[in-house]
Order: structure tokens, then sequence, then C-alpha cells
């Protein structure tokens, strides 16, 4: 009997894990970090979280200040994330339609993708000034499920029953649905082809996100806008929706979603 085709194993290597939590850390730290603060926040011990930040800074992915013995990002990750975003056909081509879109609707418009880690993260955003504006950041990320994209990712990939439950249960909310309600969001979701998410992620915010799905007609990708609820409920959310999934048919029509 033939045997049958095993996943590879995936080791933890502990080393790597810490230095990319430091990595991730500093790149959204606002202000330069010392060793012990850092080690607290990641749950490391200083000794070890001393050590890795050396090398990194010896790479120069990390620097640091001998002054004031705290360190920063170094300038050495961008040759890195350059050649991630140019080589990512996806993003360039989708900026476009990013900033159309938020020119229209004044609100911040940004495409995530979707991460081995099982997260998503924004690969590309658009905004317009405004006196009050939401702040997005490049890079950031956030969970599968949560606010409308979640929806999106529940309502267009096969996902067992029973670890969605688990998974929606760890969700943070400002104005959590019920369990119940949020599936049938989902069903309407899968249905209209997009999600809206009315200050339920974030009080006082509204975010409409659509999915951009791959060959297997799973999302992989999405468009997503985020506003201040009033200001996004008086231009029309539906007519809103409709332009992003125009942008996104067009986006498709590139063939710039992955086969994958």
């Amino acid at each position: 009997m033939p045997d049958t085709p095993r996943d590879p194993v995936k080791r933890a290597v502990p080393a790597v894990s810490r230095a990319v939590a430091i990595l991730r850390y500093l790149g959204r730290a606002e202000d330069p970090v010392g060793v012990n603060p850092m080690a607290r926040d990641l749950g490391l011990v200083p000794s070890t979280c001393l050590h890795i930040l050396r090398v990194l800074t010896d790479e120069g992915l990390v620097q640091f200040d001998p002054q004031t013995k705290r360190y920063t990002i170094g300038v050495g990750i961008l040759p890195i994330a350059r050649t991630a975003i140019q080589r990512n056909a996806f993003i360039s081509l989708v900026q476009p339609h990013l900033d159309s879109l938020s020119e229209s609707s004044g609100a911040t418009v940004l495409a995530t993708q979707l991460t081995e880690a099982g997260q998503m993260v924004v690969v590309a955003i658009s905004q317009v000034p405004q006196r009050f504006s939401l702040q997005v950041d490049l890079g950031s990320r956030f969970p599968l499920l949560i606010s409308a994209t979640g929806r999106c990712y529940a309502a267009f990939n096969d996902l067992d029953p029973d670890r969605l439950r688990a998974d929606f249960a760890r969700l943070n909310w400002d104005n959590p649905p019920r369990y119940e309600a949020w599936l049938d969001q989902v069903a309407e979701t899968r249905e209209q082809g997009f999600a809206v998410d009315r200050g339920a992620y974030m009080s006082g915010v509204t975010v409409v996100a659509v999915p951009v799905l791959n060959a297997a007609r799973r999302m992989t990708r999405s468009l997503v806008a985020v506003g201040i609820s009033e200001r996004m409920e008086a231009q029309g959310l539906d007519s809103l929706a409709a332009r992003m999934l125009r942008a996104r048919d067009e986006v498709a029509e590139l063939s710039l979603a992955d086969p994958a």
C-alpha cells in the first residue's frame, strides 16, 4: 500500500521567532526602546533579548544609540521590504485604484494580503488629507476574522466550524456581535459579495471590505475602506462597495490574483 503523503513537519526555531518578534516590535514603536522594556513587553529574558539585538544590529536591521542605550528599526530592513513590494505585482497595480477610491470617498482605502502566520497584513494604502482621519500603517497586521474583512474571509474560505467558533471567541471588538448574528452576516456577505462593519470592531468607525479571490475562489486578499461612520454613511455604502467591486474586477482582469 503506497505511503500517504504527509505535510512537512514545521519545527519551531525559538531564536528566529524571537528575532522576528523584536523586528516587528521595533517596527511598531514610535520612539527608541531600551532592552528591559522591550524584553518585558515581548516576554523575553533581558539577556536573550540583548544577544539577539546585537546580532540584528551587526546585520544593520536594528540601530543602536550608544548615548541613550536604546534601539530603533534599522535602515537595513529597507532593501528587503523594497524587494518584496517590487516583486508583488498586485501592490503596484492596485495602488492607482486605492488612490482613486480614497479621493472619491474621503476614506482611508487599503489592500490586505493573507500571510502564512494566519493574519491579514496591509500591503498598500491611500488616504487623502482630512481634519480627522483614521491612521492605518503599511505593514499593520490584524486577525483573519475581525471586522468586515473577517466576514469576507469566513464567507469565501472553507473553514472548520469548530475552529471558526474558537477563533471567533478570541477576537477583540468594541461592540462584539453574537456568534449566531455574525454567522448571518457572513452568509449575507457570501450572497452580496462584500461586507460592512458598522462600529462593531471600532466604535464610530465603518469598514467596507471586498474580497479578492484566487483561482480556487478563495479569499487571499481584500480591498478595504475605513472611515468615520457618519461620513461613510452620508456618501452611501452600497455605492462605495460597488466602486470597490469594480476596482477588484479590474485587478482580476489583469490576472493579479495568485493561482495558489
